[in-house]
């Protein structure tokens, strides 16, 4: 079993900075596929970022450039640094890993949630 905690959530004015955290528990934390997922209300969850074990990284476009994902799989933490926030990227945003979920584009294990929110 995997828990996965997120913190770093919060209130940020339009083109400011937010580093989210997302600590995970097990022994197998480094051999998985880790990231973020978000949702906005009144709309479906969806991809932000991803990490591979080995540390390649793919980016939603409406990211890419702004975000940045990494991992250190010695703390088990895995990390989503977010610049030049926009208030579009206001949502409850996710940890996801673990096992390809089939037939899907996300992971076995999520976190509870955290809140950003951009002002304008």
């Amino acid at each position: 079993q995997v828990q996965l905690v997120e913190s770093g959530g919060g209130l940020v004015q339009a083109g400011g900075s937010l580093r989210l955290s997302c600590a995970a528990s097990g022994r197998t934390f480094s051999t998985y596929t880790m990231g973020w997922f978000r949702q906005a209300p009144g709309k479906e969850r969806e991809f932000v970022a991803t990490i591979s074990w080995s540390g390649v990284s793919t980016y939603a476009d409406s990211v890419k450039g702004r975000f940045t994902i990494s991992r250190d799989n010695a703390k088990n933490t895995v990390y989503l640094q977010m610049n030049s926030l926009k208030p579009e990227d206001t949502a409850v945003y996710y940890c996801n890993g673990g096992p390809k979920v089939a037939g899907s584009s996300w992971y076995y294990y999520w976190g509870q949630g955290t809140q950003v929110t951009v002002s304008s």
